[in-house]
């Protein structure tokens, strides 16, 4: 598993918003500005994941965005999958993502990329918005 900026964005942008979410909606110009992410790369990403629920949005003055779920209720796991999708080595040890490949040939080291698979996604499942705070 590699992250994409696009992934590491929108976690960054979470993690803002839930560090400021009893503050109303907050702009992309302010969580860009404060996270150092481009402007306009972080509206498509947080457009992302309004469709996704994670985020609401009103526009306007005062517009913006905030959550839509607990900071507790978003784990780590789930948006780098909205993203990035598998969080496997290996698209042939993937629960959600799986594609036949070669490495399918030699049991024993599909089995190491399968042990591989397991941490990061228990780590990844266990760890939410919340914990990261």
């Amino acid at each position: 598993m590699k992250l994409t900026s696009r992934s590491e964005y929108a976690l960054l942008a979470l993690v803002y918003l839930a560090r400021n979410n009893g503050n109303g909606f907050i702009s992309v110009e302010t969580i860009a500005l404060a996270q150092n992410i481009p402007p306009k790369f972080l509206e498509q990403i947080l457009l992302v994941l309004k469709r996704a629920k994670y985020v609401r949005s009103a526009k306007g003055q005062r517009g913006g965005f905030k959550l839509a779920k607990p900071a507790d209720g978003i784990f780590l796991a789930d948006v780098i999958r909205l993203f990035d999708g598998a969080l496997a080595p290996t698209e042939s040890v993937s629960y959600y993502f799986y594609e036949s490949t070669p490495i399918e040939k030699e049991r024993r080291l599909l089995q190491v990329f399968r042990n591989i698979r397991d941490l990061v996604a228990k780590k990844l499942e266990g760890t939410s918005i919340a914990d990261v705070l």
